[in-house]
């Protein structure tokens, strides 16, 4: 099972979670308020730190291609993550990034707010590498970083259905990594919320015995 831990915001700290055991370190470059964002350059830095023993993953929550072709050419990661909101960039337009980034797999984020999500999963799966399923938070710009887990037997629909690695997200944590393993039968699970240590003031860090108990959980399970 991998294993995928979002957001990186330093060098030394995606070296940290590398050695955790995690397999996909995850990086918000960004300038919108979103949680853990950081700047082009710090994570190019983490990206070269990390190098090839962690597969690095960069996600963006933008409409605008050009926007998101600027990112990726000053970050350089292995994987772009599309997260915008639903309905903001939209299969086709999926498909002309591909065109522009032809050597750059494509992690497209699904919401999964009930049934419709399996018909928008499956729209997905000949313009991108992978799906990530997650859910929906009120009060940010992107699909995902909810801290909120959605309904595992819409998304074991969605594994069933594709023929591309879905990453399930949302709402996990160590404590129930294993059950939604075993429920969802996914490639790969991710985190973000429920491996961070909260900052006096705001902000966060990642708990590496958080991702350690994650990471020993999710792998108990398959």
């Amino acid at each position: 099972m991998k294993v995928q831990i979002y957001t990186m915001q330093t060098v030394e700290e995606a070296q940290a979670v590398v050695a955790s055991g995690v397999n996909h370190i995850g990086l918000t470059p960004s300038n919108l308020g979103l949680p853990g964002e950081i700047d082009f350059a710090t994570a190019r830095a983490i990206v070269e730190g990390v190098g090839d023993t962690a597969v690095s993953v960069a996600l963006s929550v933008e409409s605008d291609l050009d926007a998101i072709e600027a990112m990726v050419t000053a970050v350089r990661p292995d994987i772009l993550h599309l997260c915008g909101l639903e309905n903001t960039l939209l299969p086709d337009a999926v498909q002309l990034l591909r065109q522009r980034l032809p050597n750059l797999p494509i992690m497209q984020a699904i919401s999964v707010a009930g049934p419709e999500a399996i018909d928008v999963a499956l729209a997905y799966q000949d313009v991108a590498e992978y799906l990530i399923l997650d859910t929906q938070a009120p009060d940010i710009a992107g699909i995902g970083a909810s801290g909120k887990t959605h309904d595992w037997n819409v998304s074991r629909e969605i594994v069933r259905q594709v023929r591309i690695p879905v990453i399930l997200a949302g709402g996990l944590s160590a404590e129930n990594v294993a059950k939604a393993i075993k429920a969802v039968q996914p490639w790969a699970v991710d985190s973000l919320t429920h491996t961070n240590r909260p900052l006096p003031g705001g902000g966060f860090r990642k708990d590496l015995d958080r991702i350690q108990q994650f990471v020993q959980a999710a792998q108990g399970a398959s």
